[in-house]
């Protein structure tokens, strides 16, 4: 007998599990959730301890398809995307955890300028966080940042040292969106790929279309790099060609205007890669529509104000809207936000309101000459709508400063890549990476959604790429 039950030791184990299973469901279902996350956690600890590459990729196949409590019809003090944010938490304590029992660091990576810069915001973030208006919603927010942080960055760090495992990692993450896209596709069709219903129908994966088309972009340039990588094999190019095709059109069909915009730029920082022009010619170019634009201020204003293209049918419509800010709601809603985010900079101008704060104190600042329709006056209709206004506002002057500090040094990174990279392959994938984060960056000048797993994810994982690329696959000799 003793022999009969070692032999099928597992058979009893899942025929004892379900048992207890369907008593749970009939008499306890309000253990039903936590009891059936049992596998997933074993399966979890399992991975992370003898195959932890795996676990990453699955991480990544995992985030865009998961889907928020919010969503599942709870209401909780807590909004986590399951199963998605649980993972990266519990992979946050796994990186803790070795390095206290290894205390084994990388030097190289550890001193990297974008590790340093990473280091200095969760160290600013912090400090606000213990003198933030709200301290609850700040720990929250500092604890869901610290998460995405070390795993997509730190965690990630150890997974790209080796090159082989790049490429699958974001092909992970571009199947699973490739599923929503399909999914939102067909949702859309529904409705005769009308403009209205773009903005939801990605719903439950995406909380809107503005973070779809996000994602959207900063996928599409890496996608277009795949197809130029001669490692690759011919099978699987005709695969990145046909995930692009799909991206392409669900980007269209998005009618996601900043993601556009992020596009538009990356394409013209390409060009200027092509061209071997030098960071500093785009630093100069910067500051110099800067000064123009404020110096012609008023007679650009008034050449706005003469728009009256609202974003409410067709492609060109809506290109047309972006410079709208008369009569489209959408434009005029994220002025009232960043308006609003000025005014708090004012009056807590060097700590800020504190981290994660700024939607639940806006609505004082609010103007009624600045309200639009879609205002609210309690401000319950989200965040500051920029990566960098809604740090100014939550964590002071030295909050966007650091923010700023990302953008400049990261495009100084990507052209300084180009130009140092010796392997070809490598040089096309770091610069399809870089491409991808130049959309986020431009993105974040009208939306902010690094607090949410879907957008943290490739953020964070993509600075990974570029360090991993600048520390130990830029040399042509290694083997590729």
């Amino acid at each position: 007998m003793l022999k009969l039950i070692k032999a099928n030791i597992l058979f009893i184990l899942i025929a004892l599990y379900v048992v207890i299973d369907m008593y749970i469901l009939v008499y306890k279902r309000d253990y039903f959730y936590m009891y059936n996350a049992i596998p997933l956690v074993l399966i979890v600890g399992y991975y992370a301890i003898y195959n932890l590459p795996k676990l990453l990729f699955f991480l990544a196949f995992i985030t865009p398809i998961s889907v928020s409590l919010k969503e599942l019809g709870y209401y909780g003090p807590v909004d986590l995307s399951l199963p998605a944010e649980p993972l990266m938490a519990a992979l946050m304590f796994l990186y803790f955890l070795n390095k206290l029992y290894t205390n084994q660091y990388n030097k190289s990576i550890n001193t990297h300028a974008i590790t340093l810069l990473i280091g200095i915001q969760l160290f600013w973030m912090f400090v606000t966080t213990l003198t933030s208006e709200d301290i609850i919603i700040s720990i929250k927010f500092f604890i869901s940042r610290c998460w995405f942080v070390f795993s997509c960055y730190f965690l990630a760090n150890y997974l790209f040292k080796e090159k082989k495992n790049i490429i699958p990692f974001l092909t992970s993450y571009m199947v699973a969106l490739a599923i929503v896209c399909a999914y939102t596709i067909l949702m859309h069709s529904k409705y005769g790929f009308d403009h209205k219903s773009a903005d939801w129908v990605m719903s439950p994966f995406y909380n809107d279309h503005t973070a779809y088309g996000a994602a959207l972009a900063m996928f599409i340039p890496v996608t277009i790099s795949f197809l130029f990588i001669s490692s690759i094999d011919k099978f699987f190019k005709i695969f990145y060609f046909l995930l692009f095709l799909l991206f392409a059109a669900a980007i269209v069909l998005s009618y996601a205007r900043a993601a556009w915009l992020g596009l538009f730029v990356a394409a013209g920082v390409f060009i200027t890669l092509l061209l071997r022009f030098k960071f500093k010619f785009l630093v100069i170019s910067f500051f110099s529509i800067f000064i123009l634009f404020f110096s012609f201020q008023d007679e650009i204003l008034i050449a706005l104000g003469r728009n009256n293209t609202d974003a409410e049918e067709g492609f060109m419509n809506n290109v047309e809207s972006v410079s709208n800010i008369k009569t489209d709601a959408s434009n005029l809603e994220r002025l009232n936000r960043w308006s609003c985010a000025l005014r708090m900079w004012k009056d807590m101008p060097v700590f800020g309101w504190g981290p994660g704060t700024y939607m639940f104190k806006y609505a004082p600042y609010q103007l009624s000459s600045q309200k639009t329709v879609i205002s609210t006056n309690f401000g319950t209709n989200g965040n500051a709508h920029s990566e960098y206004l809604g740090p100014l506002a939550e964590e002071g002057l030295p909050g966007l400063i650091i923010v700023l500090g990302f953008l400049f040094y990261t495009f100084s990174f990507g052209y300084r890549l180009y130009e140092q990279v010796e392997d070809k392959n490598t040089r096309i994938l770091g610069t399809g990476v870089f491409l991808g984060l130049v959309t986020y960056f431009i993105h974040g000048f009208i939306n902010n959604f690094l607090d949410t797993d879907k957008l943290s994810l490739p953020f964070w994982s993509f600075l990974s790429i570029m360090v991993c690329i600048d520390l130990f696959h830029k040399k042509k000799s290694e083997n590729n």
